[in-house]
């Protein structure tokens, strides 16, 4: 699995209870084999697209505060690819 996608699931795992749209989300990077994130993000519907880029941002800084560069430059890498 693409480390990127990793970061990902990690985080998603910590709002399936909560968010049922993140359940979806990491069932599809579990079950798919991605090659890269942009193959990733082409098959999200619009509401997966707009639940990651509401929870990514705060993920993004989270990783920044804990000076986990390289977190926070992968999550970067998919919140980009949203738009």
């Amino acid at each position: 699995m693409d480390h990127t996608l990793g970061y990902l699931r990690e985080i998603l795992a910590n709002y399936t209870e909560v968010h049922p749209k993140s359940k979806d989300i990491y069932n599809k990077i579990e079950h798919y084999d991605f090659k890269s994130e942009g193959a990733f993000v082409r098959i999200l519907d619009e509401t997966e697209i707009q639940f990651l880029n509401k929870i990514l941002p705060d993920e993004i800084n989270h990783a920044k505060e804990a000076q986990d560069d390289k977190r926070a430059d992968e999550l970067n890498e998919v919140y980009e690819l949203l738009f």
